[in-house]
Order: C-alpha cells, then sequence, then structure tokens
C-alpha cells in the first residue's frame, strides 16, 4: 500500500505530465497517446485512497483531474458503446421497452 505522501506524489507526477501537454498547446488526444506510463501510477492512488482522498487531489492538481475525467469519459463511452473495443462483442440496445414488447 502507499501512503498519502506517496499518492500524492504519483498525482503530482501526472499532473506535471499533463500540464506540459497542455502548455504546448496539446489537448485529449495528446494526453492519450501517452497515457499508458502514467496508468500504473494512477491505479495505486485509486486502489489505495482514502475516502475523499481522490477527490481532494483532483481538486489540488488540475492535471490530475483532466488525466481522471478523461479516463472516465473513456469508461463511460466503452460502458454505452459509443467507443467499440476490439475483441469485444457489441452491445446491442434492446427494442422496445426492454421486456420483449
Amino acid at each position: 500500500m502507499t501512503s498519502p505522501q506517496k499518492r500524492e506524489q504519483l498525482a503530482q507526477k501526472i499532473d506535471t505530465w499533463v500540464n506540459d501537454i497542455t502548455s504546448k498547446g496539446g489537448g485529449d488526444d495528446e494526453i492519450l497517446e501517452g497515457m499508458n506510463d502514467y496508468m500504473a501510477p494512477f491505479k495505486k492512488i485509486m486502489d489505495a485512497a482514502a475516502p475523499g482522498e481522490l477527490d481532494a487531489l483532483t481538486l489540488k492538481y488540475e492535471g490530475f483531474y483532466r488525466f481522471a475525467n478523461l479516463l472516465e469519459r473513456l469508461a463511460e463511452a466503452i460502458a454505452d458503446g459509443s467507443i467499440d473495443v476490439p475483441g469485444k462483442p457489441k452491445r446491442r440496445k434492446p427494442k422496445g421497452n426492454g421486456f420483449g414488447n
């Protein structure tokens, strides 16, 4: 388990990286392209964060918030079928009321 101080350092690392991209005019596409290197630190934070800690880090670090928000939007788009995932069966939307009608 990581300490609160270590989780804050990891959040700062992600924040600095995202802010570097945006300061050079980059956006979500550039963040997505390099995101893989920061997924393990982000997961460490998520897995060990105390209640409210993740929210506090996103309020404190704008770049960290942007990273987390981008992941959240991607997860929602995958879940609702807006983004196809190779090898994953496509979700079919139910017809009618969803009960065979």
